[in-house]
């Protein structure tokens, strides 16, 4: 049983090897048991391998693991959909290279039916004549359709399979759960055995899904027996609250207290200092007494509390830094269970500043320095979006240049995750002057919309705070003409470097980079093609040579006297 995220569901399976010499299905149930921090799904799989051909047993085995280890390994923030293709596509490369280069396992294959439970839905993935049914109430529905022939006597041909090709055209659709729902997931030698009428009449009796699928397996033994036949039945028991979107569960249950003081000890955490306090949230340097290091707490303001909108920035941005690691990403310290008696995020103590305020300094950033910290962040950039998370509010004032030489980009407070359907109508999407044209439009964020948030504060990064198309007030509908050319405010600067940061914010985006690592490896082109930077004014002569200038001066000098002077003594 699984209690997750208020998603309570039981299962159990059932397979029996038929007059066939060997067992060539496989089955896998994943139900992570209640108590976890994290947001759990509940998996079940089965495959049958192609009996003619050598190595279905193999092939029904690989996959049906091979799906379940790569589909768990894959951030939840990229959506079940994307990791179910992902993981499946790397299943079937590998079953179909054995298939092509493995004579004992030569044309390897097998059908694959997926059921993903996921807070309010069910997502399937399907691919050959295995099958997933439902029964809702008193209706059995059939939710995928075989990839077979249906000509008489061809009827278990297969059309599509994992292994057949090296891609894999699999079915993939979404269904809303709702309470009492029963799935079935079995492979031909149930379905081929019993009609749909007999499943039902076993289905409807609402027996334990462990009594119901073993129940289900005999029948079809009697009825026939001469096929492999394998069955997985799971109930949906329970379900999230209406509304609920399973990201913030764990913290959401975190208590909103009244701000600590200075010198409080919270869960073992001594508060040291204030860092930074606003509106919303404050945050604390304080002292980890179980580990002796040096973290800052950051505690919502229980003014969040009536304002809904803030409190879920708060708790999507600890959702999110708790699943995604990169060395360019501020860091969420996950919690040991029981630790946390309120809600707050722990991060480390990074020791730095901002962006901004270093693009306002003098002397101006050295091209050098810049391309460095423009690398680092479009790799912060991309590993976001790599992970299906649009950052949405990039700007110099999110970036943390460390002490150390690194960066942290910061802030995932207006995030979305779009492949989860996560998309938050946030007050605050983002900073006026970054958005880019078509978010004025009501268009969604979007990839290539951070791409333009990157180049605007590149182009502050080297033009000493100056805006491409001008500072952007809220409120208004910019037209984004009359960009202004980086070599107008940084003649020292090379042009290849300003015709990159303008296709970054140009107002079409289709004229943009398509991502930051295409941006990246422009950039870097542009330094291999040995453009480093443009030549510097030449100094004036007497700059380059000091002292010989000083030397014909003295000597224009002493000639202008002597001139003078023997112009006065002159008679008359």
């Amino acid at each position: 049983m699984s209690r997750d995220s208020g998603l309570i569901v039981q299962a159990g399976f059932a397979t029996r090897q038929g007059r066939r010499a060997d067992n060539q299905d496989y089955v896998g149930l994943v139900c992570p048991a209640g108590g976890m921090t994290a947001h759990a799904e509940v998996l079940a799989v089965v495959a049958d391998g192609c009996g003619g051909l050598p190595g279905g047993r193999t092939a029904a085995e690989v996959c049906v693991r091979g799906f379940i280890e790569g589909f768990s390994g894959l951030p939840q923030t990229l959506g079940a959909h994307r990791r179910a293709s992902r993981a499946l596509s790397a299943v079937n490369g590998w079953i179909h290279a054995m298939g092509r280069q493995d004579p004992g396992h030569r044309g390897m294959a097998t059908t694959f039916s997926a059921l993903v439970l996921d807070r309010r839905q069910a997502h399937t993935v399907h691919i050959g004549d295995s099958r997933i049914y439902r029964l809702r109430g008193e209706r059995l529905d059939r939710l995928t359709r075989d990839h077979a022939l249906t000509a008489p006597g061809l009827d278990h041909a297969l059309t599509r399979a994992v292994g057949f090709d090296s891609a894999v055209p699999a079915d993939c659709e979404v269904h809303p759960l709702e309470a009492h729902d029963r799935y079935v997931l079995c492979t031909d030698g149930l379905h081929g055995a019993l009609p749909s009428e007999a499943i039902w009449e076993v289905l409807r009796q609402r027996q334990h899904p462990q009594a119901c699928a073993d129940a289900l397996a005999d029948a079809a033994l009697q009825k026939d027996g001469s096929d492999n036949i394998t069955v997985a039945v799971v109930d949906v028991i329970a379900l999230p609250p209406p509304g609920s979107d399973g990201l913030y569960e764990s913290l959401g249950e975190l208590a909103v207290l009244e701000l600590p003081e200075v010198g409080h000890t919270v869960d073992d955490y001594v508060l040291e200092h204030v860092l930074s306090k606003g509106r919303y949230s404050c945050l604390f340097v304080a002292n980890d007494r179980r580990t002796g290091s040096g973290v800052v707490l950051k505690f919502p303001h229980p003014c969040v509390v009536s304002e809904r909108e803030y409190l879920e920035a708060f708790t999507r941005e600890a959702w999110i830094g708790l699943r995604i690691k990169s060395p360019w990403l501020a860091e969420i310290i996950e919690q040991a269970p029981g630790r946390q008696t309120r809600l707050y995020s722990v991060m480390p103590h990074y020791r730095g500043d901002t962006l901004e305020s270093r693009l306002v300094a003098q002397p101006p950033v050295s091209f050098d320095a810049g391309l460095d910290v423009t690398l680092k962040l479009c790799r912060a950039v991309h590993a976001l979006h790599r992970r299906g998370v649009i950052h949405r509010d990039i700007k110099p004032e999110n970036v943390l240049l460390l002490e150390d030489g690194g960066l942290k980009l910061v802030d995932l407070g207006v995030a979305s995750l779009p492949e989860r359907g996560d998309l938050p109508e946030a007050p605050m999407p983002g900073t006026a002057s970054y958005l880019a044209p078509e978010l004025f439009r009501e268009a969604r964020a979007s990839v290539v919309t951070d791409v333009f948030a990157v180049g605007v504060t590149l182009y502050r990064l080297f033009a000493g705070g100056h805006y491409p198309y001008g500072e952007i007030e809220p409120f208004t509908h910019p037209r984004f003409v009359g960009f202004r050319p980086l070599e107008k405010h940084r003649p020292d600067l090379p042009a290849w470097l300003g015709a990159v940061i303008q296709r970054a914010v140009a107002p079409d985006p289709k004229d943009r980079y398509a991502d930051t690592i295409e941006l990246a490896f422009d950039l870097e082109h542009g330094l291999a093609k040995g453009g480093q930077r443009a030549p510097a004014p030449r100094p004036p002569w007497f700059r380059r040579h000091p002292a010989r200038a000083w030397q014909i001066a003295a000597i224009a000098q002493f000639l202008f006297l002597l001139f003078w002077f023997g112009f006065r003594s002159l008679p008359g």
